[in-house]
């Protein structure tokens, strides 16, 4: 009987990477990236003191995990900046929008300060 792995080594430590790389994330919101073994990496989200978390993504592509935690990331930045302002009643999309054009470049530009960190 054969061991089931449903996450490569290579691709372990590129999740590695990008965890560590967004680990300010983890200060910021409810948010925790954690090593499953073979299983791949898990997010755990939506934490209630009573319950702990109540929700979870898993990954074992190193790609998804990036794209997922830098869209929490952009979010993040993007509704701290539109907090007690109109553009709460925004989607994200046009809340950045809505942003003055230097501020707007100041939180693109982050995503190479991430992949850098990753790489």
């Amino acid at each position: 009987m054969s061991k089931q792995i449903y996450i490569t080594d290579k691709e372990s430590k590129k999740c590695q990477k990008v965890a560590d790389a967004f680990s300010e994330l983890y200060e910021q919101v409810n948010i925790v990236v954690k090593d499953a073994g073979k299983y791949g990496f898990v997010k755990l989200f939506c934490y209630e003191p009573c319950y702990g978390f109540c929700k979870m993504t898993t990954f074992t592509n190193s790609n998804d995990l990036f794209h997922d935690l830098w869209e929490e990331w952009w979010h993040e930045q993007v509704f701290t900046l539109a907090l007690g302002t109109p553009l709460l009643d925004l989607d994200y999309p046009d809340m950045l929008k809505a942003l003055p054009q230097k501020k707007q470049e100041e939180i693109m530009s982050k995503k190479v300060y991430f992949e850098k960190k990753c790489s």
